[in-house]
């Protein structure tokens, strides 16, 4: 595939379209992950975690013909980004504006920590759309991410700034978590057979189960 061909110029459209669309959830959870930060702190923290998630995310497309393989994939991604959209809603502890710097520190490091880990957790949806429509050229995934990631970024600043002004969208993001940990969960080739031979209507299910368990946690953080 020749570099500027059609070809290249659709797939690298379509790779762009992919990320924007994909990349939704990750940038509600990169708002979340660095909403409870001080605002000179916040910046810093998206951009290192997504720089992070960065070039985990470029790893895992290049082993992405592998991961195809690994029974349980998904629904183990799916596993690991549930506990972090109940971890999301918990109150933070300390004010981190007038606590001491090593404090501070701390809360940078969880930050950037909780955007690495949510987002390669969530990108193996991503990872493995993108890879199909690559067909093994890295070129143009790489091109996609860069062209996409500062979109991303810019997207989940103003999540996070709305989040100081309406807490609610902190229950409405854990939501959307949950909801994509069911649907990665569904989508495993193994477990999510599994789950849809049990009922046809677990599609609905196992959603409905999950947002409605951060529903009734979020309430009961309220009450504290």
């Amino acid at each position: 595939m020749e570099i500027l061909s059609t070809q290249f110029l659709l797939a690298l459209g379509s790779i762009i379209l992919l990320d924007l669309v994909l990349a939704g959830d990750n940038a509600v959870v990169i708002a979340m992950a660095s909403r409870k930060l001080p605002e000179n702190m916040r910046k810093r923290a998206i951009y290192i975690g997504t720089a992070g998630a960065v070039i985990i995310r470029a790893i895992m497309t290049l082993i992405a013909t592998y991961l195809l393989t690994i029974p349980f994939l998904q629904a183990i991604g799916g596993l690991i980004l549930l506990p972090i959209a109940f971890k999301l809603l918990k109150p933070e502890k300390h004010n981190l504006e007038d606590t001491n710097s090593l404090s501070a520190s701390t809360g940078f490091a969880t930050a950037i920590k909780t955007i690495i880990i949510a987002d390669a957790a969530m990108g193996i949806d991503n990872v493995l759309a993108i890879a199909g429509v690559a067909h093994g050229n890295m070129v143009l995934v790489l091109l996609g991410l860069a062209i996409s990631i500062p979109i991303v970024v810019w997207g989940s600043q103003i999540i996070s700034n709305l989040m100081d002004r309406l807490p609610i969208l902190i229950t409405l993001g854990s939501a959307i978590l949950a909801y994509t940990s069911a649907s990665m969960i569904l989508h495993d080739k193994i477990i999510g057979n599994f789950l849809l031979s049990l009922t046809e209507y677990m599609n609905y299910i196992l959603p409905v189960l999950f947002i409605g368990a951060i529903i009734v946690y979020s309430q009961k953080v309220a009450k504290k």
